[in-house]
């Protein structure tokens, strides 16, 4: 009777140490978009947030703080208004990671807890810092560029804050506002482009963050027009909830941030199964 042949040992050794490190893992694979799914995921925002208010109310008031040191550098040194407002960008996402935890879990059938979303990063620590070093260094650059930007074209000196106000809306000073807002853009795009379902996607696969991060390119390459539009409803309702005083961003901020979820859920699917909270 013939025999099967033995095995390679070295292809049985390399099998389980492939699935402990992840290497055997689930396939990472884009679900196609359509135009009106941003308006879908907005709508399945508002559901989590009417759900849960009282989660809500907590990191709506924690964004809206942002946003009072936001304006408060504005008035007051108008040339780091951009390396803030970058900063906002980058910890924002952060903060909304206890509102995607909270989605997560009704989504599972369970309740969402407060005290569980604000602790539900430390299982991804590892993962988190790495990215959350990557967005910090497009930051710093972004702050870097912008005040190379005030120092080129305001060579005696910075302005004030309305110094800035008048030289944006002076037609002589064109050339100045279309370099800052290019400038700006690009490194928004980035931002926008790396973080739009990498810390969902983090939280929920435990994944890493390069994964995660080219996960989310990805998305962004693969679908511009509907992930523009998303941006642009993101920045529409940002700059609505932000006048006046800021107070509307208690409501915004938490279901922009349990939209965001949803826009995860709806961009990336997987033959496996995601991870638990």
């Amino acid at each position: 009777m013939a025999t099967s042949p033995a095995p390679d040992p070295a292809t049985a050794a390399a099998e389980p140490a492939a699935a402990a490190s992840g290497e055997v893992s689930e396939s990472i694979e884009l679900a196609p978009l359509r135009w009106r799914d941003p308006f879908a995921w907005l709508l399945a925002g508002a559901r989590d947030l009417r759900a849960a208010p009282g989660i809500a109310l907590f990191y709506g008031v924690c964004f809206w703080g942002m946003a009072l040191v936001l304006r408060w550098v504005f008035r007051s040194s108008p040339e780091y208004t951009m390396s803030i407002a970058s900063g906002c960008l980058l910890l924002g996402p952060f903060m909304a990671m206890g509102l995607y935890h909270a989605s997560q879990r009704r989504e599972q059938g369970l309740r969402p807890e407060l005290g569980l979303s604000i602790t539900c990063w430390d299982r991804h620590l590892g993962s988190m810092g790495m990215l959350v070093l990557v967005l910090i260094v497009l930051e710093l650059l972004w702050g870097r560029a912008s005040l190379v930007v005030f120092a080129v074209f305001f060579n005696t000196g910075m302005p004030s804050t309305t110094g800035v106000v008048r030289a944006i809306f002076n037609p002589e000073n064109l050339e100045f506002v279309l370099v800052y807002t290019l400038v700006g853009g690009v490194f928004a795009a980035l931002v926008y482009s790396t973080a739009v379902v990498s810390i969902p996607m983090i939280l929920d696969r435990d994944t890493d963050a390069i994964t995660a991060g080219i996960t989310s390119l990805r998305v962004v390459g693969g679908h511009p027009g509907v992930m523009l539009l998303w941006g642009l409803l993101i920045t529409a309702l940002v700059v609505l909830a932000l006048w006046p005083w800021g107070a509307g961003i208690v409501l915004v901020g938490p279901w922009l941030g349990h939209a965001s979820w949803h826009a995860y859920r709806g961009a990336v699917r997987s033959a496996g199964v995601s991870g638990a909270a």
